[in-house]
């Protein structure tokens, strides 16, 4: 299996979570309300999963080896949009969170960025995704031999192995602070 196999998989869940989004802002706009406890949910798959999870292992291992590399002027360029895109997806989470706690708190007006901040969010990924498996991680591929790609690979399983930890580490504290 290549490095780039687990960051692949990872795609496709992130795309099955964006066609629940999908269903979720045509509820909404149905019902003309929110379950904040279900944009709690996205949010928390967004922010864990897709971006500590999925864009951590790329930005603190594919990236950070990459950056090590002669890479074409190209791959560079496509290398820092997609970093600057990951704090982008940041920013739209962060966006979404602000909007979903003050409509819980009743500011009815939120709902409206709560639908926009979710259409936001399934607009950027899948553009995102298509960047990566077809034009990034095939081009990437060519700075590594085997053995390192085979390394990088281990390194993401220990990434992950790890990553359980620090959420509900992150959890306790969060609810030990309330």
């Amino acid at each position: 299996m290549q490095a780039r196999a687990p960051l692949m998989i990872e795609h496709r869940l992130i795309e099955r979570m964006i066609v629940i989004i999908t269903g979720m802002i045509s509820k909404i706009e149905k019902e003309n309300k929110a379950d904040p406890v279900l944009i709690d949910t996205a949010v928390d798959f967004i922010r864990t999963y897709a971006d500590k999870t999925h864009h951590g292992k790329e930005e603190e291992i594919l990236f950070r080896d990459l950056k090590e590399r002669k890479l074409s002027e190209a791959d560079r360029r496509l290398m820092n949009d997609l970093i600057e895109e990951h704090v982008l997806g940041r920013k739209l989470t962060g966006s979404l969170i602000k909007a979903n706690d003050r409509y819980r708190n009743g500011d009815s007006g939120a709902l409206s960025e709560i639908i926009s901040g979710l259409r936001l969010l399934i607009d950027f990924y899948p553009k995102h995704i298509e960047k990566e498996d077809k034009v990034f991680f095939p081009a990437a591929r060519q700075y590594f031999s085997e053995q390192e790609d085979q390394a990088m690979l281990e390194e993401f399983w220990e990434f992950d192995r790890k990553m359980i930890h620090d959420k509900y580490i992150s959890v306790v504290e969060t609810l030990g602070n309330g």
